[in-house]
């Protein structure tokens, strides 16, 4: 902590004496609602410098003394210049006007791209809610998730299945914020929308590499969302109807320009419609997304912001799915001084995961609950010179399972499965440095803890081994408990630290091109245990402890980014790999597990691969062409070299293994009336394992399988088209509407997300029967604001 606390008071007593400084600071804010604004871009063109906002619309720099004319510039909005007199510290807050018809776009666009290609990040995208809302996706409901998933590096779990994964990560290696508050499951209906609202969504920033050392808990990704504050001067509402789902948002001043609230809401109804087609089947959700900003003064805000979702998939006499996230956050933005910006957030997560299994008559629940506090500060030291540093420490409730009879003769008898608990805290700092014209670097280092703390009742096993090897039948079988201990909460039965540094570099070749690197480490404590292909899909996640150890990635990458005049190209390749990676052993039992070690293995995961995304950013057309090449492995070797492990120690595919992945995305204003939008999507199937041969033992046939995920499914490709309609789009009237007309999957192709093997009784043999979830579907939308 000591080295910490030096790093930072070096950087932080570093001054500049050859000229006299000034601090040009403010927040920039959307003209007609008060809406602060992330990422606009503040140029000093006499100086070829600059700087951005924050996730808060607060921007901060220092020049030297003398006249400046500053450009303040974001895409969909008017840009303003001011002629700035900097003989003094100077507070600027401004507002940008909407203006799709700006003459110095071009202009100003050049120059913020410019800031963009000298910018040390690389490996992050960055989309707003206009942008996403033009992407067509399945039953005409705007998806945050499908929308990233466009992106290079980026590909669905499958049709069906909930999460994304990134650069060959699992699902679970991605942290995912809303407001700072952490959202285990993204999805609604097992990946058909997500959980995201679209309406209520400002913006969002997926991080796939050279990832900040402000984040992090996770292996592979950090999917970045904020909400809108809500509008400070005028009440408005906005909405859409469809044929599956429909969402409202309210919002509007509790006192104008001083504090303001927005609630959200949506809901799906499609299973009202079940009964008239003989089909006992249920499945819903609804969420609900609530804010409130409060404006204490220049320097203060809060920020009080909430949200809540819920999804019910029934499959009539068999089983009820119940789950869904809740957060809650408390955040307080405050100025120490026009150059140190600070937020502390208190904040509530929790993940609720119901099952009622109706042919067993039990119900079974889980979740995991956390409360985390964090302090951030963002300190502009100078104009070649931003540190980032703080705190965070989060406090774990994991709830395995609670296990009920439903009936008195369901032959079960009611258990809990042993509670757990850990903390985990952190410190950082990040430094972000213009070494030249040319090169800039951004260097940070964060330290994690992870304490797991006391519970009730933990097995111990002989040789602290939770499985044993049957090397006759060269499987896995688990270890008997010798016997248990107790520890009280203020325990610790395991810890671990560990150092994660981070750095990346750009160097800028000329005004339009650069080269960019980044390394990050990146630790995870905690792990999704989860089985999403059995009839009753199932996640509960355990933490870091005695008998598993913390997943630890290091991801180093190198890109080529290049701006053209209306175009943009940039060229990424990576690798990267993970340490314990857990896998399961063979007939793994997963459902009401008090010991869950009893069934893993430790691992190894690498991946590595080739992005290419070339984007056009104006003009009527607009899109981008993205194609990632990559291939994503797993090895878990026996523990002895007399043990077989899985696959007999070789490396196989992952789950999510996809070589070639291509994604074309384009939208087309013909008019203000009509505007077009289009997706193509192209992928490699995913891994699977088929049987190779059968033997029948003692009347039962018994299927011989390959050796793991060495086959795959047929590729997977579809086209997705969409038009907009707007009938009035010059009225002045307050209520403005628009007709969203769509097609999923237009050519009608039927992918198969997964292939089962079953007797035919017609023929009595076997064969492969594919299942495919979604064809060709064409939806409406009546999107509306007022």
């Amino acid at each position: 902590m000591k080295k910490i606390l030096a790093f930072i008071f070096f950087f932080t007593s570093v001054v500049i004496f050859a000229q006299e400084k000034f601090t040009l600071s403010g927040t920039v804010s959307e003209a007609s609602s008060g809406e602060t604004l992330f990422g606009v871009n503040v140029i000093i063109p006499e100086l070829q410098t600059g700087t951005v906002t924050n996730q808060y619309g607060y921007y901060s720099i220092t020049l030297p003394k003398g006249n400046y004319n500053v450009t303040y510039s974001n895409i969909g909005f008017a840009s303003q210049t001011v002629d700035v007199a900097l003989s003094e510290n100077i507070k600027l807050d401004l507002e940008l006007a909407t203006d799709t018809e700006n003459l110095d776009e071009v202009v100003i666009k050049a120059n913020a791209e410019n800031l963009s290609v000298r910018s040390s990040q690389m490996s992050a995208n960055t989309l707003s809610s206009g942008t996403i809302k033009k992407i067509p996706v399945v039953l005409g409901e705007v998806d945050v998730i499908k929308a990233i998933t466009l992106l290079p590096g980026v590909t669905s779990a499958g049709e069906g299945a909930s999460g994304f994964n990134v650069r060959g990560g699992a699902s679970d290696q991605n942290l995912i914020l809303l407001d700072e508050a952490t959202i285990y499951n993204s999805s609604h209906l097992f990946g058909f929308f997500s959980v995201f609202n679209p309406d209520a969504i400002k913006d969002l920033t997926l991080y796939k590499g050279g990832i900040p050392a402000r984040y992090g808990g996770r292996a592979s990704s950090v999917l970045d969302i904020y909400q809108k504050d809500g509008n400070k001067r005028e009440y408005h509402a906005s909405g859409g109807i469809g044929l599956v789902a429909s969402r409202l948002l309210l919002e509007g001043p509790i006192k104008k320009d001083k504090a303001s609230f927005l609630i959200g809401g949506r809901s799906s109804y499609a299973h009202l419609f079940l009964p008239l087609f003989d089909n006992d089947n249920i499945a819903y959700f609804y969420d609900l997304n609530t804010k409130l900003s409060y404006n204490i003064n220049d320097n203060n805000r809060l920020f009080l912001s909430g949200y809540f979702g819920r999804d019910v998939f029934e499959i009539s006499d068999s089983f009820t799915n119940n789950f869904g996230n809740t957060t809650l956050n408390l955040r307080w933005n405050h100025l120490y001084s026009d150059k140190l910006f600070s937020n502390l957030s208190l904040i509530y997560s929790d993940y609720y995961y119901g099952l009622a299994l109706k042919f067993v008559e039990f119900d079974f629940d889980s979740g995991i609950r956390n409360f985390n506090l964090k302090y951030d500060f963002t300190h502009y030291i100078s104009n070649n010179i931003d540190l980032r540093y703080g705190l965070n420490s989060i406090y774990y409730k994991f709830n395995p399972g609670d296990v009920n009879p439903t009936t008195e003769d369901s032959g079960i008898n009611p258990f809990k499965l042993t509670d757990k608990y850990a903390w985990e805290n952190a410190a950082y700092v990040d430094a972000k440095i213009d070494f030249s014209d040319k090169i800039s670097v951004q260097a940070g280092l964060r330290l994690s803890t992870f304490n797991r703390l006391g519970q009730d009742k933990l097995f111990l096993y002989e040789n602290n081994n939770p499985l044993n090897y049957d090397s006759n039948l060269k499987i896995y079988r688990k270890a008997k408990p010798i016997d248990t201990v107790s520890y009280s909460r203020s325990e610790t039965i395991k810890s671990f630290i560990n150092l994660e540094p981070r750095f990346s570099i750009s160097y800028l070749l000329n005004e339009n091109s650069s080269i960019k690197a980044s390394y990050n480490r990146m630790s995870q404590y905690i792990h999704l245990i989860s089985n999403t292909t059995s009839p009753t899909p199932f996640d509960i996640y355990a933490p870091s402890g005695k008998y598993i150890d913390p997943q630890l990635a290091d991801q180093v990458a190198l890109g080529y980014f290049r701006n053209f005049k209306n175009y943009s190209l940039e060229v990424e390749t990576f690798y990267k790999e993970v340490k314990n990676r857990l896998d399961y052993i063979d007939d793994a039992d997963l459902i009401a597990n008090n010991a869950i070690e009893q069934i893993l293995l430790n691992g190894v995961a690498r991946a590595y691969g080739l992005e290419v995304l070339f984007k056009k950013t104006t003009g009527r057309f607009q899109g981008w062409l993205a194609y990632t090449l990559s291939k994503s492995e797993q090895r878990t070797p026996g523990r002895t070299e007399f043990e077989s492990g899985i696959n007999n120690g070789e490396w196989y595919n992952s789950p999510w293994d996809k070589s070639h992945d291509i994604s074309v995305t384009g939208q087309y204003e013909l008019s203000k009336k009509w505007s077009f939008g289009a997706n193509f999507i192209f992928q490699t199937g995913i891994p699977t394992t088929y049987p190779e041969g059968q033997y029948e033992y003692n009347g039962m046939v018994v299927p011989v399988y390959e050796a793991r995920n060495s086959s795959r499914l047929s590729p997977f490709h579809r086209l997705d088209l969409s038009a907009t309609w707007t009938p009035k789009p010059e009225s002045t009237k307050r209520w403005k509407g628009e007709w969203v007309f769509s097609v999923y999957n237009a050519y009608n192709r039927k992918n198969a997300a997964s292939i089962r093997f079953s007797e035919n009784t017609d023929i009595g043999k076997n064969e492969a029967v594919r299942l495919s979830i979604f064809g060709i579907i064409p939806s409406v939308t009546y999107n509306f604001k007022f």
